[in-house]
């Protein structure tokens, strides 16, 4: 007995039942027996060179044995939705465009559909009914895309079953009462044929001559003129019933397509879900190190990101944003986000929270991505919030930039991306696992204090007690460039080096550096006034 199989990459359904009009908005749900059986006929003319005169023998007993039978359905999660827009209709009316208010609904199907036809097939007529399914390329209208295949297999598919009405349509307690369009048999159809044109043949007014004589040529020929039209509206078998169209149908002014009946199924009443979906807790890793967020704008124009001198406040939007969202989605503060605990205090272990930092990958000087790192790793609320979190702004910008995640995981993780993206995070986690001796600004190091001429707070000092206080060995030798001398100094002058929401820095002066270890050490490294913000950012010196 075989089961049809339907997914719907888009996840859209499109049709409207029959006798109802697309404005209502109705959905077929589950797609009718009379719709499943045209349009497999329809993929047999389209795609197997079916000649006109109609499909070959192995394909009719198929179509045939399938329309005795009512399908069963495994139904998977499906919810129903709608859009509207204003259609023109090309007149105008005082001075403006003549519209139209147009509805187009859909039914979104999350999973595989399951029909069941509860018949046995030959051999060649299973060859036949899975060649017409793995063609079968959309149902109901076109932007329904679908994909088919058929088993043979008893299994338990997931979802709920919806099957033939046998309570005289009254619903039972949790379902409701679906009406479907289906196939008559066959034989009955030829009966009915039989028995409707011979009625409508005995009731045409005979052609009458005068007394004694016969009836002319021209009346026989007007007698067989007026059958042929009377009869016309019939269709020879069922197959011509699934092959008409539903124009001429209506032309001949069929309420309901000949050789059709309306079945009673019964499904539970949620089985097209109405309304906003159940919002589902995405499940996430209990920690991670990081994440990575691309960056769009909204019209995918590169040259409409931020600027790389835009680091910190970037950093310090999304930092806003996802502590807002932190609190929608899991209803409290994120300690990894904030860097503070229940109470608002600041954390014991100084900089194990997040840290945000804006990158520009493809050295196009725009910032197309954020990695978000944490030392103490990011938990199932701070990823909840990351996810959740779609836009952020910019300064100037006349719409939100787009976020989405692009990684999760491992720092580790990071190494294997292939491309530009790839060789930019290699440059700041450490080509390798054993990481490097020398490291240079990728942005400008802010100190944290004011700097001294002697002491602990000289630039070195403060340079070495950062680094230290983030468990670094403190560096061999460090190296300031000069912005007269060196390109990535020069651009680093420009760089915005204090928060607008937070404390300022210090010292509004930014330093490229040059740091060497006596042993080699590994990334994200990360010092100074903003660090957590995408300031004091190191990378890999290139050998």
């Amino acid at each position: 007995m075989p089961t049809l199989l339907l997914d719907f990459p888009a996840g859209r359904y499109h049709a409207t039942p029959w006798g109802r009009h697309v404005n209502e908005g109705q959905v077929e749900w589950p797609p009718s027996p009379w719709r499943l059986l045209r349009a497999l006929l329809a993929v047999g003319y389209s795609t197997l060179g079916w000649p006109a005169q109609g499909p070959p023998p192995e394909a009719r007993s198929l179509i045939e044995k399938l329309a005795s039978v009512l399908p069963h359905y495994h139904l998977p999660q499906t919810i129903g939705a709608h859009s509207r827009h204003y259609m023109p209709l090309g007149t105008l009316d005082k001075g403006r465009e003549k519209t139209t208010l147009v509805f187009d609904t859909w039914a979104r199907v999350a999973g595989e559909l399951f029909i069941h036809w509860p018949v046995e097939l030959t051999k060649g007529e299973g060859v036949m009914l899975q060649e017409l399914a793995e063609r079968l390329g959309y149902l109901g209208r076109s932007e329904s895309w679908v994909s088919g295949r058929v088993i043979y297999e008893e299994i338990t598919p997931e979802g709920v079953l919806c099957q033939p009405d046998e309570n005289g349509g009254v619903a039972q307690p949790g379902m409701e009462v679906v009406t479907l369009l289906s196939p008559v048999d066959a034989t009955c159809y030829a009966q009915w044929r039989e028995d409707a044109v011979s009625k409508l043949i005995a009731g045409l007014p005979r052609p009458e001559p005068k007394t004694g004589r016969k009836p002319t040529a021209k009346m026989l020929r007007d007698w067989e003129a007026a059958k042929v039209k009377a009869i016309a509206p019939y269709p020879d078998d069922l197959l011509d019933c699934l092959q008409a169209q539903t124009s001429a149908l209506q032309q001949q002014g069929w309420s309901q397509p000949p050789g059709s009946r309306r079945i009673f199924y019964q499904a539970p009443i949620d089985a097209l879900q109405v309304g906003a979906p159940l919002q589902r807790r995405q499940r996430v890793p209990e920690s991670v190190q990081c994440t990575l967020l691309s960056i769009a704008a909204q019209s995918n124009n590169d040259g409409m990101l931020p600027r790389v001198e835009r680091t910190l406040p970037q950093a310090e939007l999304l930092h806003r944003a996802l502590v807002a969202v932190a609190v929608k989605v899991n209803g409290r503060q994120s300690r990894v986000l904030t860097g503070c605990d229940e109470t608002g205090r600041p954390l014991r272990e100084p900089h194990v929270h997040a840290h945000i930092l804006p990158l520009d990958l493809d050295h196009d000087g725009h910032i197309e991505h954020i990695l978000v790192w944490a030392p103490m790793g990011l938990n199932a609320e701070a990823q909840r919030a990351i996810r959740a979190t779609r836009q952020t702004f910019t300064k100037g910008g006349k719409a939100p930039l787009r976020l989405a995640l692009a990684g999760v995981g491992e720092l580790s993780h990071l190494r294997e991306l292939t491309g530009q993206p790839g060789v930019g995070l290699r440059q700041i986690i450490g080509v390798d696992e054993a990481g490097s001796t020398d490291w240079s600004s990728l942005t400008p190091f802010v100190p944290p204090r004011y700097m001294k001429k002697r002491g602990k707070n000289t630039l070195h000092g403060q340079i070495a007690a950062e680094l230290i206080s983030r468990g670094f060995p403190a560096p061999e030798d460090i190296q300031l460039l000069n912005p007269h001398e060196e390109e990535s100094a020069r651009k680093q002058r420009h760089f915005i080096r204090s928060r607008r929401r937070g404390p300022t820095a210090p010292v509004d002066c930014g330093f490229t550096l040059r740091l060497r270890f006596a042993a080699p050490v590994q990334g994200p490294l990360c010092i100074g006034y903003g660090s957590h913000f995408g300031m004091g950012v190191f990378q890999q010196t290139a050998e």
